[in-house]
């Protein structure tokens, strides 16, 4: 994979710590960068398969068994019943 070198701002106190937690993983804080945004990548492109994957069910819609008929009458599904204590 060709690499290419950025430049990044960091806080202080963050960059210190990431690089106390680049020498417990035993990795570079180049490498720690890596996989960090690699991650966040590849959780964005997961998420916009799942929201075309969904997007397309909704187009599609759910087969309810009902054949496209209504079973139940307006009436039927508001009508108030006694409350039973």
């Amino acid at each position: 994979m060709e690499k290419q070198n950025a430049t990044l701002s960091l806080p202080k106190a963050l960059l210190r710590e990431a690089k106390i937690l680049s020498v417990e993983r035993e990795t570079s804080l180049s490498q720690l960068l890596v996989e960090a945004l690699e991650e966040l990548v590849r959780r964005r492109r997961e998420y916009e398969r799942a929201r075309k994957r969904h997007s397309a069910m909704l187009r599609k819609g759910v087969d309810l068994g009902t054949g496209g008929q209504v079973q139940v009458r307006r009436e039927e599904l508001h009508e108030r019943r006694p409350n039973l204590r």
